[in-house]
């Protein structure tokens, strides 16, 4: 019989090799002796087929449990498509049929016939009709998929452990795409990378929220939420996503729920704590405002003209389909509501609307209480307001006036008091809500824009459409501070409970600043980049994230806190690359002014500029491994020039391509640069050497990016067609190639007369970065995806989507038709004209112009990916796109994910093995449980004296976690010297075997490293900040006790002559150490100074 190896497909990937080897040796034999008993029998009809097919599959079935990981994804594929016609078949239990035999036929060409197809080339050995032969193999191959499936449940083993422990085995059988050959002998890269953060936009549209402790604030971002921790300086992102930019959010008094809502009134329910989606739903209509009452039970909406109160959902006893209950819905409003707020018991709220009026709402049905209107307003009605005592309502208008409400009778004149001044009290029922005061805000031609109250502390403050904001205290309407903190209106304002920090946002410029009013000092102050970034790149430490934009600025991330902590803006263009010197904090950039910058990390300054005789504008950048030289390439001159970084002279000039330079990029050792250009050539320079002469490497179109493999050894360039092509160094031989087309296109945009997958644009990689050891690549371009490669397979690992926002272009794979017009797609035509605000119905650049022109289209962002980047640590990459600098990360601790779970470890029975002291298997009953919580309260809970013990006994399997976890802890930690000695124990313990498998926990150990870095640079800077105290501290026990022995001698000795008289002053010979009785009285000090 023909091996049933004969019929698979050579490959690389080892699981297939095993299961070769496995059917091979087991299968073939179990095969054999139970065909050749069933064919023995020649009535057909005498055969118990039921029986005699049990008693094969039983045994088969025995076979496959034993390598039930390497046949799960296997036995799945044939399922789907023969289900219908093999059941038939077994139903009747006839072996005959020209269906059935074509449906073996197919399965036979699938990865997942194996079984089959060794039944089939045997049956025919035997001269068994054909029809017949592949009816047979069909039924038996698909009966030990349907046996397995039926008896896998108590039979089927359990998933294999991972035998290192590393989080990045796969653990549910199924084999990674970048699986490698055998004895290959390096580590595999796990493509399951999740969105973590994203950076580079702080602030979209929408309004500002402060948590009820009033450290954090959350900022829509886009399509997504963002966190700003200000208490500790860090920054997270929410990992869900709407399908179009977020209009509203609101948060729970209690900050445990987050409720979210974009452009189109479709709303995500969020756990704020463990940041999971929790429910989707559509309000049907666009919200202009949201808020939780103050008791957390209700809360209200805003849709268009009407506010609907909705229950909070809870959990109870009672589960319920529908989270979302609807209370009531209030009408009467003419115009859209722009503002909910809540009273401080939560029986009433106010709403403010276009309609120039405010409306008092009871939540419930209240005896006597009925729904009053409040106008009197010229103007849309911003926000309407309680006052602590709910005695006083304030309304702001955009116009700039401010109306006091109170509740009172109808005023009445000096003339009638005069003339009847004993007159009885009012009639309570003529007493309503009335206008007592009316102030001005008088800006000159500003409008305003937002408006919040703080009804504790009194303040109003307003921002105003000119960048101004100003602070009132109410009632007495007193200006507290005018300050311009922008060149662009301010969209939204908000103050925390506490009433000390405001914050502002301003979309236009991406703006995002907390002013504490009192001290008169920023706590937050971030800006995005105005226009899209070019270019991305992480420092050699990882920490930092240096970012580059058309808008001239460039701008350094912190990885860990979130947050941009300088910005250079000395580039008068856009700045289209940069890298960074592996030698020394040196930064270089490259711009379309004509220019190369150097930066110093350290100072913060630019120390270098270098430029061409002529001037050009620079497109690509590259700096050798020592930092002396530093290279650039242009879109004018096709030359590549090259400068001394000492000198700043230009020292050469290369030349050779016939198109401008795209791409360039040194070898780890610096000796070789290789350059990309649109000439669609790659050359190889050698430019230490005695010659600069170089051969081209001829491609088939337009050479679009060019990388090194960090051993130096190999050369990945993307070209125009999509191709991505690998080369040899050494050789100048082409490896192999990927064409890319079908993975990187995607996204359909709204102009697009073809489908995503016909659309000419987008199908090429436009930027590509090798991972850390070699084995992967990561190339993005215009699209919506990032795609990861495995280098000597060339097979796709993974697909990353950037953004499902439709507020951006080309995310759609299709489109609705019926948003296709004769004038074109509906979302190109810009309806700015019918918008009821003047400013915004105005076109600015048409003077004199009342409504903007008809034939204006609306232009949306597209989305594309600029560049991408691999983290030093190996743990994530960036990546530079339309929406941000998005990364994504293996690191997350938020999401239930427990490794070598067993039914008895709960945090129950964690908790009590602390408590008893067993801390060794507590801790790894935490990491098998891996929530973040219960290990961080095991790891704290065990003592400084059983660290060395514990990490002595602790297994190797979960070494890896153990230094990622303390890793991470330590960002937010003040525990410095704790984590330093478990470090210090892991490293003294384990470090045979980390050394011994340092590929393995190569990104661990990064981390460490970048943690350890991270403590000696706060500390260094704390004690500079801090010197002079210190200084100051240590000196003071000296001059306080000189002062206190000038200040105490004649005292004491004083008190030494008064002992014989009167015996009582013994505080002051005590200090002698000696009692009043004792034999020597007390002498007073002596000469020394001890």
């Amino acid at each position: 019989m023909r091996s049933i190896a004969d019929q698979i497909p050579i490959t690389d990937i080892n699981p297939l090799k095993k299961l070769r080897d496995a059917i091979d040796n087991g299968l073939r034999d179990a095969i054999d002796n139970g065909l050749r008993d069933i064919i023995s029998q020649t009535d057909e009809d005498s055969i118990d087929w039921k029986a005699k097919l049990k008693e094969l599959l039983d045994e088969i079935h025995k076979l496959c449990c034993e390598n039930w990981n390497l046949l799960k994804f296997i036995l799945f594929t044939a399922g789907a498509a023969l289900s219908i016609p093999i059941i038939l078949q077994i139903a009747g239990f006839s072996l005959l049929g020209p269906v059935a035999g074509s449906f073996a036929a197919a399965w036979q060409a699938s990865i997942g016939n194996v079984v089959a197809g060794s039944l089939f080339a045997f049956l025919q050995s035997i001269s068994m009709a054909p029809a017949t032969a592949m009816t047979t193999g069909a039924l038996i191959g698909f009966g030990v998929f349907l046996w397995v499936e039926l008896k896998k449940g108590p039979d089927a083993p359990a998933k294999p452990v991972p035998d290192d422990g590393d989080d990045e085995a796969p653990g549910d059988g199924t084999p990674s795409g970048n699986a490698q050959k055998s004895g290959a002998g390096r580590r595999l890269l796990n493509p399951l990378r999740s969105f973590s953060n994203l950076l580079g936009t702080v602030y979209c549209k929408g309004n500002l929220v402060f948590t009820p402790d009033g450290t954090s604030l959350l900022s829509p971002v886009g399509n997504r939420v963002t966190c700003f921790d200000l208490a500790n300086n860090k920054s997270y992102t929410f990992p869900f996503a709407h399908r179009k930019n977020v209009a509203r959010i609101a948060l729970s008094p209690q900050a445990t729920l987050l409720l979210s809502v974009d452009e189109d009134g479709r709303a995500i329910l969020t756990n704020f704590i463990r940041r999971t989606a929790l429910y989707n739903f559509n309000f049907k209509s666009k919200v202009h405002d949201l808020k939780f009452a103050p008791d957390g039970r209700h809360f209200a909406v805003a849709a268009g003209r009407n506010i609907e109160v909705w229950k909070t959902p809870e959990f109870s006893e009672d589960r319920e389909f529908a989270p979302f209950v609807r209370h009531r819905v209030y009408t009467g409003h003419f115009d859209d509501a722009n503002s909910i707020t809540w009273s401080s018991d939560s029986r009433f709220f106010l709403t403010a609307s276009k309609d120039l009026t405010s409306r008092i709402w009871s939540l419930n049905p209240t005896e006597g209480f009925v729904p009053t209107t409040l106008g009197g307003h010229k103007e849309s009605v911003i926000g309407t307001y309680f006052s602590a005592d709910q005695e006083t309502i304030y309304s702001v208008s955009k116009d700039g006036a401010v109306f006091t409400w109170k509740y009172t009778g109808p005023r009445r004149n000096d003339m009638e008091l005069e003339d009847d001044p004993e007159e009885a009290p009012q009639d309570p029922s003529q007493e309503r809500w009335r206008i007592v005061k009316k102030r001005f805000f008088m800006q000159g031609s500003a409008t305003v824009k937002c408006a919040t109250y703080h009804a504790p502390s009194n303040l109003l403050i307003v921002g105003f459409s000119t960048g101004l904001f100003s602070l009132y205290e109410m009632p007495e309407f007193n200006l507290i501070h005018t300050l311009s903190i922008s060149q662009k209106e301010i969209d939204h304002v908000s103050i925390n409970p506490s009433g000390d920090w405001l914050a502002f946002a301003a979309s236009k410029l991406g703006q995002l600043l907390v002013w504490e009013w009192q001290s008169e000092s920023y706590i937050l102050k971030q800006q995005g980049h105005y226009d899209s970034i070019n270019s991305l790149l992480y420092t050699p430490s990882g920490q930092h994230i240096i970012t580059t934009a058309d808008d001239g600025k460039i701008k350094v991330w912190d990885t860990i806190s979130g947050f941009c902590i300088v910005t250079f803006t000395e580039h008068t263009s856009g700045v289209t690359a940069c890298a960074f010197a592996k030698r020394g904090n040196v930064l270089f950039t490259a711009s379309l002014d004509g220019s190369i910058r150097a930066w110093d990390l350290i100072r913060y300054r630019n120390f270098r500029t270098f430029t061409a005789p002529s001037r050009l504008q620079f497109s690509s950048l590259a700096i050798d491994p020592s930092g002396e030289v530093v290279c650039a390439g242009s879109l004018d001159s096709f030359d590549i020039h090259l400068w001394s970084v000492q000198t700043g002279q230009l020292l050469d000039s290369l030349s050779g391509h016939e198109g401008p330079v795209s791409s360039l990029a040194f070898a780890a050792d610096g000796n070789t640069l290789v350059s990309g250009s649109w000439d669609h050539t790659i050359r190889i320079w050698s430019i230490f050497g005695r010659t600069q002469l170089s051969e081209p490497l001829n491609l088939h179109s337009d050479v679009l990016a060019v990388a090194f493999r960090p051993d130096g050894k190999q050369i990945a360039a993307c070209s125009l067609d999509g191709e991505l092509s690998f080369w040899a160094v050494d050789d100048a031989v082409q490896v192999s190639h990927v064409d890319g087309k079908r993975d990187v296109s995607g996204g359909r945009r709204v102009g697009d007369r073809r489908t995503a997958a016909s659309s000419p644009g987008g199908k090429n990689f436009n930027t590509v970065c090798y991972s850390a050891d070699g084995t992967c690549v990561l190339a993005g371009g215009n699209s919506k995806y990032i795609v990861l490669y495995d280098v000597d397979t060339g097979s796709l690992l993974k697909k990353f989507s950037v953004s499902i926002n439709l507020s951006i272009d080309g995310t759609q794979e299709m489109l609705n038709s019926k948003n296709m017009t004769e004038a074109g797609p509906i979302d190109l035509i810009d309806d700015q004209g019918e918008a009821s605000d003047l400013e915004d119905r105005i076109d600015k650049s048409l003077p004199g112009a009342s409504r903007g022109d008809a034939s204006v289209r609306k232009v949306r962002p597209q989305i594309r990916v600029t560049s991408v980047s691999f983290s030093p640590t190996g743990r994530g990459f960036a990546a530079a796109s339309t929406e941000g600098l998005v990364i994504y990360s293996l690191d997350n601790y938020y999401t239930f994910d427990p490794f070598d779970l067993e039914i008895d470890i709960t945090p129950t029975t964690i908790l009590g093995t602390l408590r008893r002291k067993d801390y060794l298997k507590a801790l790894v009953m935490a990491f098998r449980l891996n929530e973040k919580y219960l290990i961080h309260q095991v790891y704290e809970g065990i003592p400084v004296a059983d660290i060395k013990l514990v990490v002595k006994e602790l297994p190797v399997v979960y070494l890896s976690r153990l230094l990622g976890f303390i890793a991470k802890i330590s960002e937010e930690s003040p525990h410095l010297e704790f984590h330093l000695l478990w470090f210090e124990a892991v490293l003294g313990l384990h470090g045979r075997v980390l050394r011994a498998q340092q590929g393995k926990y190569s990104s661990e150990l990064r981390m460490v490293q970048k943690c350890v870095v991270a403590i000696r640079t706060e500390l260094a800077r704390l004690a500079d900040e801090n010197i002079y105290t210190l200084d100051y501290l240590l000196s003071t026990p000296k001059t306080f006790a000189k002062q206190q022995q000038d200040k105490t001698k004649p005292k004491l000795l004083m008190a030494s002559e008064d002992v014989d008289s009167e015996g009582s002053n013994n505080g002051d010979i005590q200090m002698n150490g000696e009692s009043p009785g004792g034999g020597a009285g007390w002498e007073g000090f002596s000469d020394s100074d001890d």
